[in-house]
């Protein structure tokens, strides 16, 4: 197999390539061809990766939060001074633009920052009375699962927080996107991360949850990925009673009043939902648009999503590039077709571009019947349905429809409605007048089959950490 790079496993602070030397292809998202390779570890690489983590989980849980946590501000300098060769080769493997690629490291660095410069405040203990005190203590070997839509900065809001509060960690990359661990792992080690705290392993992904959640050893779970693998981790994991932090899949609605600032709504639900190409959990995919405003939302929206520019990744003028891979078109196709059968309107898009690559163009359905896939099934892609209502109660039945509950967004100025729809939207996160992702400090979970547990933030932070409650009897005097 001959490719210009290939991606080894890092085990026991040595980048090595599998046991059997076997490795997977990386495929173009632009060209639909392998032009890397990652190594796919066997059963004796995740092994020697669990032993490794045992090895130093001692030493580790031990040094100071202090001294963890200024490992992990390095780190994220290290990051910081090689953003622009990250982004291009996360660009090259996901299909994202430049910009958006160096946006995501920007956040990912900001993540490593964040909780390297808070570990020695979220790892003090805490005084309940003059009798009882809580100890923080690192709970573990952590096995983390990252996937390919946010490599770098799903990897940081799980790495980050772990290694701070005094975890050693077992991370799967993405095998579609290896680099974001490579680079993340590289910054790690230079900055003086001891060997054996954190292992990196690629290859078949149920081949490696089952081997890694087999092991006693491994204390916690943390996944981002879909409902469906996620249930599949949960039970593997009660075997052991590992911990589960799970972010599932999800179906975010927007709902747009009537006293809605167009100018502003519109823009924001286009530039959040087509970013990634719409490969997000948290991309809006269903708005909900009072009937009052409802035409000229449709046209303005429209208009817009028609005159956004796909194109080549590492292109400049690009606004949405390719999707990921094979199997996010074969899922557009069936969902547009379904929706289309079922009698929904296709208002723009809803073909693939008859080009190389996994091009999908922005995708509007509108009279989208109750019973279609597409406002049921995460869409996971450029689609986007739209729909009329008539009062704010219609609206939150209809965001609350479906069985996920990640995010959800709103536009309006009315101070009834907004807390009319902050109380009735079911979502672990709610934004209001504006889109946009959870920055470093913020918890973040989901709701319903959104999964459950905390990532970001001192709740997030906790994740990794026992609570030992300490009883003293003082002496009588």
């Amino acid at each position: 197999m001959s490719h210009t790079r290939s991606h080894q496993l890092f085990i026991d602070g040595v980048w090595r390539n599998a046991s059997d030397r076997a490795f997977i292809p990386v495929i173009s998202p632009v060209t639909e061809r392998p032009f890397a390779a990652v190594a796919s570890a066997t059963a004796q690489d995740l092994d020697d990766a669990l032993a490794a983590a045992d090895r130093s989980s001692k030493a580790w849980a031990n040094m100071s939060p202090k001294e963890r946590g200024a490992i992990l501000v390095e780190a994220s300098n290290l990051l910081a001074n090689k953003i622009d060769a990250a982004a291009r080769d996360l660009s090259e493997e996901q299909g994202k633009t430049i910009a958006e690629a160096t946006g995501e490291y920007r956040r990912t660095v900001e993540t490593f920052e964040w909780n390297g410069t808070h570990a020695e405040r979220l790892c003090a203990a805490s005084q309940i009375d003059e009798n009882r005190t809580i100890k923080l203590e690192p709970a573990g070997t952590v096995a983390a699962f990252t996937p390919w839509n946010f490599p770098a900065v799903l990897i940081a809001r799980k790495l980050a927080p772990a290694l701070a509060a005094g975890c050693t960690v077992i991370l799967k990359g993405a095998e579609e996107t290896p680099s974001a661990g490579v680079h993340i792992v590289e910054a790690l080690h230079e900055a003086g991360l001891p060997k054996g705290v954190v292992n990196l392993v690629f290859g078949v992904p149920a081949k490696i949850s089952t081997h890694l959640l087999a092991s006693p050893s491994v204390k916690i779970l943390t996944f981002t990925g879909s409902t469906a693998v996620g249930k599949q981790l949960a039970k593997a994991s009660a075997e052991n009673l590992q911990r589960c932090i799970l972010e599932l899949g999800g179906h975010s609605p927007v709902v747009v009043c009537d006293d809605a600032d167009l100018e502003t709504a519109v823009p924001a639900i286009l530039e959040y939902k087509f970013e990634c190409a719409g490969q997000s959990c948290n991309a809006p995919s269903r708005v909900l648009v009072a009937r009052s405003v409802y035409a000229e939302f449709l046209t303005r929206i429209t208009d817009a999503a028609r005159a956004i520019k796909i194109g080549a990744p590492d292109d400049p003028a690009t606004q949405m590039g390719p999707m990921a891979n094979a199997r996010r078109i074969e899922a557009m196709q069936r969902l547009v077709q379904d929706a289309v059968d079922r009698g929904a309107r296709l208002e723009l898009g809803g073909a693939r571009l008859d080009q190389e690559g996994y091009y999908w163009p922005p995708t509007i359905l509108t009279e989208v019947p109750s019973d279609a896939k597409v406002l049921h099934e995460e869409p996971f892609g450029p689609i986007l349905t739209i729909a009329p209502f008539d009062d704010i109660n219609e609206a939150i039945d209809e965001a609350n429809a479906t069985e996920y509950g990640l995010a959800a967004y709103f536009f309006t100025g009315d101070a009834l409605t907004k807390e009319a729809l902050t109380h009735g939207l079911s979502a672990g996160s709610i934004s209001v007048n504006f889109l946009k992702g959870v920055s470093a400090d913020s918890p973040y979970g989901g709701i319903k089959q959104s999964g459950y547990g905390y990532e970001g933030g001192e709740h997030g932070f906790r994740s990794f950490q026992n609570l030992k409650l300490i009883n003293e009897l003082q002496p009588s005097r």
